[in-house]
């Protein structure tokens, strides 16, 4: 059989990052910058007022106190977004709002909590320092400061900095669009009824769920049944509006395997058995003109997700122009005794416990959740790990080292 690193290798050699495209800024969330983006201006643009007080010459207020406050007339009030010419004469103040140009000559700002808040004149009862409560110009970003490099994911921060340097788009790579598509005649919608030998399709919601946690755009497509006919009629509506395409179920080796049935003939996707527990039949391969990867995943549901982890999820980092391997694994203490089957990375449903603050172990601990079976949807939505036993081994007791893949 296959290894998993090989069946990965295979399908990260296949899969490229998408084109840049120009994305306006309501449209650029969970994308990935394909170019360096330098402010324009400094930030701030201007000196400005970081509280609501009085714009000053400290060496006007250097002798206030409770006791013997400074005086001083208030000649103008300065709201953020004044653009007139202001200035601060010897011997008064300019009362200035937040976010507002300091005036010329001032070189300190006196909150208001400092003062008795008069508007005609003012009682200052505490002396600032030279550049109190100031915001100086370019103290954030200077004029042709590199904000964000490429490859950065776009999230609310860096949509906030690139509006803020004045950007309306940017060029970056799209979310992945991705169908998900179920197959099987047993397979119901959620809310309706169940007739005998009927389940309700979940794998679809599980798989559209994880495109989204992974930085794709998902389309989630109504069960199709077992003929290998429908399901290539259904699959070619759907590739023109498709960066990806995730099946579930009609892999395997018996009878009534429309996705296998239909999809081996074309020559570009291979299904191979891999050397893993769950999950080991396996599909890739691409489809059309524009080659849109397919992953056709087993149909139990267990199956699907782990396949999901190990093999989608970096692909759509690919995709989505970022680095792509295997997942990211972290090393913990066995809270219970593990078997797996000679031959098969086994990957178990485990929950994972941080290393207990103060004391304890010398890190996280791990346990298997009851219900390893490839079936057990319920144990799986218990746990928040994969335990990774390697190939080799068949027994670890209490207390070994085991790598872990954090869900």
């Amino acid at each position: 059989m296959k290894t998993v690193d090989a069946h990965l290798a295979d399908i990260l050699r296949v899969v490229r990052p998408l084109d840049p495209v120009r994305l306006d800024l309501e449209d650029a969330l969970g994308s990935v910058l394909a170019e360096d983006v330098a402010s324009p201006v400094a930030l701030p643009p201007f000196d400005n007022s970081a509280m609501d007080g009085y714009a000053v010459r400290a060496g006007d207020v250097a002798g206030a106190s409770e006791d013997a406050p400074v005086v001083l007339p208030v000649t103008v009030d300065v709201a953020a977004g004044d653009t007139s010419h202001r200035v601060v004469e010897p011997g008064s103040v300019t009362r200035i709002m937040t976010g507002a140009p300091v005036p010329e000559g001032a070189d300190a700002v006196v909150p208001v909590e400092w003062t008795d808040g008069g508007t005609v004149k003012v009682a200052i009862r505490r002396p600032p320092q030279a550049g109190n409560a100031i915001r100086r110009s370019g103290e954030d970003v200077r004029a042709g400061d590199v904000v964000l490099t490429a490859g950065t994911v776009i999230g609310p921060a860096q949509l906030g900095i690139l509006a803020g340097v004045g950007r309306r788009a940017v060029l970056a790579h799209p979310r992945p669009r991705v169908v998900v598509l179920s197959t099987g005649t047993e397979l119901v919608e959620p809310g309706t009824p169940l007739g005998h030998g009927q389940i309700w399709e979940s794998n679809s919601y599980t798989l559209v769920a994880a495109v989204r946690q992974a930085g794709g755009e998902a389309f989630r497509r109504g069960a199709v049944g077992d003929d290998p006919g429908a399901f290539s009629a259904t699959l070619d509506a759907l590739l023109g509006e498709a960066d990806a395409v995730i099946t579930s179920g009609g892999i395997s080796m018996g009878a009534y395997e429309p996705v296998k049935e239909a999809l081996s003939a074309l020559g570009t996707v291979r299904f191979e058995k891999v050397a893993m527990q769950p999950g080991m039949p396996q599909g890739f391969g691409v489809l059309g003109e524009r080659r849109v990867p397919i992953f056709t995943l087993p149909g139990n549901p267990v199956s699907a997700y782990v396949s999901f982890v190990l093999y989608v999820k970096p692909a759509l980092a690919r995709m989505r122009g970022l680095p792509a391997g295997p997942p990211a694994m972290v090393t913990a203490i066995c809270g219970s005794a593990l078997r797996s089957p000679a031959g098969r990375r086994s990957f178990l449903r485990g929950v994972l416990t941080p290393a207990a603050p103060g004391g304890g172990p010398a890190g996280p601990t791990v346990s298997p959740v009851h219900g390893q079976g490839s079936h057990q949807l319920a144990a799986l939505a218990g746990a928040n790990a994969l335990i990774m036993v390697p190939e080799d081994v068949t027994e670890l007791p209490e207390g070994a080292p085991v790598e872990v893949i954090p869900l």
